[in-house]
């Protein structure tokens, strides 16, 4: 690229927008590298509770512009009681003075207003889940299928649905996280969209060709992440040990489902999860994921992975090279294909299957955003 064209590309003013921060988890890795592409940019967000540490690796110290749901009582702990007033508060964010708006979205941050001299590019983690393809598992989960309050929820969603479709057309381009999540774009949204897969931080993590005798899995205990099935399923496989690492809201209810065979790590990083993730024989994982970060670390430490053959996993795992599909987010499907990878254990390289994860590196993901946004920029400000 010419200098002089450089150069103007790095004076456009940008925004950053991310829907909130509670933690850092995979959404906050993706700002996380869009502030190391540009460190001058102004980040905008709902709400903000990183931790000191956190904040510093995702927003470099630089602190984030909220919205007023920041003040408001629980919005630390409960903040999805205030999802219907988040169309709202990202609509109130003043970015008239920007030229470059990136959103990352999984909720409501594509629904920034911007004008037609400025350029907005989305990356899309997902439409949102809980109002489209997951609401009635939400709703079920949530004990909100009937009554007054049963009557609100869907009331909030469908009102969550129509606001998302009407600002389908605010972002001029879509990024996709994954194949799958470009399909759903196209489904809910109408809209064509570039594929980047997010980025993966393998620096952390190390390929050991020696392995333990136990499988892993690794996931925060929420319902869609299908715990609780992998734990019954070992539990009806005495004979093989099973290590969970993670915590969250359906902890007991996962315990409750887990033999003799099972143990709890609790949550984990760092030194001991990549540890993990290296003697594991099998990584275990049944989420129909938007793409599924922690299924690449697990590669990436040489470990095969038995996945669910739906979502993001069925682009990353492939039957018989890296992992072993099973179809149903079921019991008896788990257990047929853990009873599969047994038989061709012997068959897998991990040194080839770590290998084969170099694409999904950080400094990759960056380089593929970089050259779209710029080829963008340059489209539209004719720089």
């Amino acid at each position: 690229m010419p200098i002089l064209q450089e150069n103007h590309l790095k004076k456009l003013k940008t925004a950053i927008v991310h829907d909130w921060f509670a933690g850092y988890a995979g959404s906050e890795r993706c700002v996380e590298s869009f502030t190391n592409l540009y460190p001058e940019a102004d980040v905008f967000v709902l709400f903000n509770f990183l931790t000191d540490e956190e904040q510093k690796i995702v927003v470099k110290n630089k602190k984030p512009h909220t919205s007023f749901i920041q003040n408001l009582p629980f919005a630390r702990s409960n903040h999805r009681k205030y999802l219907p007033l988040f169309p709202y508060a990202i609509e109130q964010f003043d970015l008239s003075e920007y030229d470059l708006i990136i959103s990352s979205s999984h909720a409501v941050a594509k629904g920034v207003l911007t004008n037609q001299n400025q350029l907005h590019i989305c990356y899309c983690h997902t439409p949102i889940r809980y109002a489209w393809d997951l609401t009635h598992q939400y709703l079920k989960e949530s004990k909100l299928t009937s009554g007054i309050k049963g009557a609100f929820a869907k009331w909030v969603l469908h009102y969550i649905r129509m606001w998302d479709i009407s600002v389908a057309n605010r972002p001029d381009f879509f990024i996709a996280n994954s194949g799958y999540i470009a399909k759903r774009i196209k489904k809910i949204y109408n809209r064509e969209s570039f594929v980047i897969n997010p980025p993966v931080d393998l620096n952390n993590f190390e390929c050991s060709a020696g392995k333990d005798d136990f499988y892993l899995t690794a996931s925060r205990f929420v319902p869609y992440k299908r715990m609780d099935v992998i734990a019954e399923a070992f539990s009806k496989m005495p004979d093989k040990k099973l290590v969970i690492v993670g915590s969250g809201p359906d902890e007991e209810k996962i315990k409750e489902k887990s033999g003799s065979n099972i143990e709890f790590a609790g949550y984990l990083n760092g030194e001991r999860y990549k540890d993990y993730m290296m003697r594991a024989k099998g990584f275990v994982f049944a989420a129909e994921e938007d793409f599924g970060i922690v299924v690449i670390e697990a590669l990436a430490s040489g470990t095969p992975v038995i996945a669910l053959n739906k979502g993001g996993t069925a682009e990353t795992v492939q039957n018989g090279i890296n992992g072993v599909h099973f179809s149903e987010q079921s019991v008896e499907s788990i257990k047929e294909a853990v009873e599969r990878f047994e038989k061709t254990r012997s068959g897998f390289d991990s040194i080839k299957i770590a290998e084969n994860t170099k694409q999904y590196d950080r400094k990759i993901f960056e380089e593929k955003v970089r050259k779209f946004v710029d080829e963008k920029a340059i489209e539209k400000f004719g720089i």
